[in-house]
């Protein structure tokens, strides 16, 4: 491979692993920590499923209107509204 190229496919690399989805944005696999930013998990909800903060770590407090529950069919647990 030529180096120039070697360097825009390390550029376009760093670039999809920069815009993994954040808080409450869409995702694809429920219960997958791979589908969203560090520190977050995807999470089936009533209507979709978005990436929300992960909280299998006792010390882990969810933000004010969200609790910290079991993710359907999985064995993490999110903060949840």
């Amino acid at each position: 491979m030529i180096p120039a190229m070697k360097h825009l496919v390390l550029v376009f690399a760093m670039t999809l692993a920069a815009c993994a989805p954040g808080e409450g944005e869409p995702c694809d696999t429920s219960n997958s920590t791979d589908d969203c930013d560090d520190g977050l998990v995807c999470t089936k909800e009533t209507k979709e499923t978005v990436c929300r903060i992960l909280c299998d770590d006792p010390s882990v407090v969810c933000p004010e209107g969200t609790a910290c529950n079991g993710i359907s069919g999985g064995s993490h647990k999110s903060c949840q509204p």
